[in-house]
């Protein structure tokens, strides 16, 4: 009887150049994962200055938030669906396209239309901001991750 075939792979160890470029790769990886942390921080700040700059505070009837003022996510949409109830009360509950060419009361829904639109779009702005800081720690702990994993230079894993 002959003993069965081993099944254990081995595996090379890390060579030098191999450790290296996977040193590198993990450098890499925690510089651009800090490079997006602090982009996002920086899109985050900068669309909560320009709202802030504005001068908007939540109307008082608004479901949540009322009364604060406008400079985060949040509360720019609670101003912005204050908005839309305060328009389709001045419309009787119509929209922009189902008014009448010559109602006087389109302008004021357009005027309306126009205002949640750039309040949405910081919304969205802020969502794209927290998307990038967040896969910016996720790159960042893979290349931790990577150059953790990388024998040091000289030592030898066993």
């Amino acid at each position: 009887m002959t003993a069965p075939a081993s099944t254990t792979v081995r595996t090379a160890p890390a060579t030098a150049p191999r450790a290296t470029a996977l040193r590198l790769i993990g450098l890499v990886g925690i510089i651009g994962g800090a490079v997006m942390i602090i982009g996002g921080g920086v899109a985050w700040g900068a669309v909560s200055s320009q709202l802030a700059a504005e001068s908007i505070t939540v109307s008082d009837d608004a479901d949540f938030m009322a009364g604060a003022p406008v400079v985060g996510p949040l509360s720019a949409y609670a101003q912005a669906t204050v908005i839309n109830h305060h328009a389709l009360e001045a419309s009787d509950g119509l929209t922009y396209a189902e008014l009448e060419q010559d109602d006087p009361v389109r302008a004021t829904v357009m005027n309306a239309s126009f205002l949640r639109a750039s309040l949405f779009t910081s919304v969205v702005s802020f969502g794209v901001a927290a998307f990038a800081m967040g896969v910016g720690v996720l790159v960042a702990l893979f290349g931790w991750a990577i150059t953790a994993l990388v024998p040091k230079r000289g030592s030898a894993r066993a």
